[in-house]
C-alpha cells in the first residue's frame, strides 16, 4: 500500500446526501482511497457503480475514483440516493474493524436513520452492502430465529426497509456486476 494512501488510515468521510435521500446505501467503512477522494465505493475496481448503473438507478455510470462531482452529487440527490457506513473509521480493509467497533456503529447508525425519517421523512429502504457486516452490527438471526441472508430483512434500521446486498469489494469474487445490479434492482423496485 502506498504511503499516501496510508496517511488516510483512520479518517471520516462525510455522508452524502443523507438529508430527505428515499435510499441509504450503507457500506461497511470507508477504505483509503473513499477517505482520499471522499466518495463510496470508490477504489478502482470496486463494482458498486457500474452495478448501480446497469440495475437502471442511475442514468450514466459514476466513475467515483476520484471524488465525485457537483453534477455526480446532484445526479444522486435527484435519484433520491444518500450514502453513510456502519463505522465511520476508514481502513484498509474491512476485516481490521473488530465486532464491537461494528455493533456501535450499527446503533449509530440506527440512530442516524430514526432521526431522519422524524425529521426528513426518509429514508424509506435502507441498503446496507455487506452480509457479515450485518450481521455483526444487527446480530445473525432474525426476530423469526432464523439466520440472516441476503435479501429484504425482517427488521428494520431505525423504522426504515431493511434489505441487505452483497458487497460490492472485488474480494468478494463470487459477486458480479450482473448480479449485484439484480440486486440493487429489486431493492430500487420496491420504492416504485
Amino acid at each position: 500500500m502506498s504511503a499516501d494512501l496510508d496517511a488516510y488510515r483512520g479518517a471520516v468521510i462525510d455522508d452524502i446526501n443523507i438529508d430527505g435521500c428515499r435510499l441509504l446505501v450503507v457500506g461497511i467503512n470507508p477504505g483509503l482511497w473513499t477517505a482520499k477522494v471522499g466518495a463510496p465505493f470508490a477504489r478502482p475496481g470496486n463494482r458498486f457503480w457500474p452495478a448501480l448503473h446497469r440495475a437502471g438507478i442511475t442514468p450514466r455510470l459514476i466513475d467515483a475514483r476520484d471524488g465525485l462531482t457537483d453534477d455526480d452529487l446532484a445526479l444522486l440527490a435527484d435519484a433520491g440516493l444518500g450514502f453513510t457506513n456502519v463505522v465511520a473509521r476508514a481502513t484498509a480493509r474491512a476485516g481490521e474493524l473488530g465486532a464491537d467497533e461494528i455493533r456501535d456503529g450499527g446503533r449509530i447508525l440506527e440512530d442516524k436513520v430514526a432521526r431522519q425519517r422524524r425529521r426528513r421523512g426518509g429514508p424509506e429502504i435502507v441498503m446496507v452492502a455487506g452480509i457479515g457486516a450485518f450481521r455483526t452490527a444487527f446480530g445473525s438471526t432474525g426476530p423469526d430465529g432464523r439466520k440472516v441472508v441476503v435479501g429484504k430483512q425482517q427488521r428494520e434500521i431505525g423504522g426504515a426497509e431493511t434489505w441487505v446486498v452483497p458487497n460490492p469489494s472485488g474480494l468478494n469474487a463470487h459477486e458480479t456486476v450482473d448480479s449485484l445490479a439484480r440486486a440493487y434492482r429489486e431493492v430500487w423496485e420496491r420504492l416504485d
